[in-house]
């Protein structure tokens, strides 16, 4: 196991482009780390820093207190999982799994091969697929044999990138659940690169959040998703995304698109003495008004509005409602779009509704959201002028206990 350190990294390449901005991040050993963004952040471009496929233009990147800049890919005692499996066609599964330690220069014998193949088969349920070829293998099985190869290098830190990209839905969750299972189990730090946040929230420890080669915030989940830092990460974290509106301090309540909302009191003074702010709300927060009881209506505010259109999940269902966007915030709204990999921001409030609900596209409805956990953003920079930093700080030193008597309880 490793504790790796990345302090003040960049990348630069020899046209100009930076790809990654003075990334600082202490990766505990033993943690699962996910590095995650939309396309062309730089998350791809740090990981291959720190397995030593792509030199440092700047910075330093430590891997137990020792610099390692320098260090070639095969000293770093490093293994890397790839989005395309690098599975040699033909080999079998068995000597696949075995290749990195036929390279060894200590020679290790046939005896202990066969047995850390075996015990690594055994953890991915791959036994009775030892002697097939990787062309005879589903997608799933291609990516656990992967995975195999990395686990009998006994290496101090496993990284992922994006491996499970070119699997599909359902592969995909059962990958997830095998792979969060494994780390527990072993123990090994862990470095994930993905740009799928559902990955991210089910798997990392810490989550690191980039953007533009920069980092935004390194949090668990929870924090990110209750105490975002800033509209980047809002945006990003979170499925359905979190809605944005345009709000302004009428009286004792925010005026809005969608009518005047009671908010909680540090919400109203964060947004008090700005002409216009940024209102979060997650889809979640809101609800059929009929479904709400009496004395969690008193939470909220109920409105009416009409949906464009309602779609029913099964579980739930989501109704659109449009809005008209304040011109002011239009140029922001769009930049903010690009940045998520959007081609724009959609003036609709998405919403979650209970399953049993009757609400339909166009037809008034009455609607209720939650106003207790909303916040408001600063148009000129896009912070969080709510954010609870002790708050969220809680909420990832609890997840960080919580990780270690899953990790405690796996091994034992």
């Amino acid at each position: 196991m490793a504790q790796i350190t990345l302090n003040n990294l960049s990348k630069t390449y020899d046209d100009g482009f930076t790809a990654v901005r003075n990334v600082s991040l202490d990766i505990a050993d033993g943690e699962f780390m996910i590095l995650v963004g939309p396309s062309g952040c730089g998350k791809s471009t740090v990981l291959r820093m720190i397995v030593g496929l792509e030199d440092i233009t700047s910075g330093e990147l430590l891997i137990d207190g020792k610099r390692v800049n320098e260090v070639s890919p095969r000293d770093r005692n490093l293994s890397m999982v790839f989005q395309n499996y690098a599975l040699y066609p033909h080999l079998t599964v068995f000597e696949n799994i075995a290749f990195p330690l036929r390279l060894r220069r200590n020679r290790i014998s046939n005896e202990e091969v066969d047995r850390r193949v075996r015990e690594a088969s055994d953890m991915l349920d791959l036994n009775e697929h030892l002697d097939r070829k990787p062309a005879n293998l589903s997608g799933g099985q291609r990516q656990r044999v992967a995975m195999g190869r990395a686990i009998v290098r006994q290496a101090d830190a496993f990284l992922f990138d994006e491996p499970l990209s070119n699997l599909d839905a359902k592969l995909r969750g059962q990958m997830r659940t095998q792979i969060a299972a494994l780390q527990r189990q072993l123990g090994t730090t862990a470095v994930y690169v993905t740009h799928d946040q559902t990955e991210a929230m089910t798997l990392g420890d810490r989550v690191a959040v980039l953007k533009k080669g920069t980092l935004q915030q390194v949090a668990s989940p929870r924090e990110l998703y209750e105490q975002p830092i800033n509209l980047f990460v809002a945006g990003f974290i979170g499925s359905p995304s979190m809605n944005f509106l345009p709000a302004a301090v009428e009286g004792d309540r925010l005026r809005t698109p969608i009518g005047p909302l009671q908010v909680p009191d540090h919400v109203l003074e964060a947004a008090r003495g700005r002409d216009t702010v940024i209102l979060g709300v997650r889809p979640e927060f809101f609800e059929d008004d009929s479904f709400v009881e009496a004395g969690a209506r008193r939470m909220g505010t109920t409105f009416e509005a009409t949906a464009s259109q309602t779609e029913w999940m099964g579980n739930e269902q989501y109704g659109y409602i449009g809005y008209e966007q304040d011109p002011q915030l239009k140029g922001l709204m769009d930049e903010l779009a690009r940045d998520l990999d959007q081609d724009e921001m959609p003036s609709t409030i998405v919403v979650s509704l209970d399953s049993a609900s009757r609400i339909r596209g166009g037809q008034p409805a009455k609607f209720w959201v939650d106003t207790r956990s909303v916040h408001v953003f600063d148009p000129a920079d896009g912070s969080n002028l709510t954010r609870d930093p002790e708050a969220g700080a809680e909420l990832t030193a609890m997840a960080a206990e919580e990780r270690a008597s899953e990790i405690s309880a796996a091994q034992h």
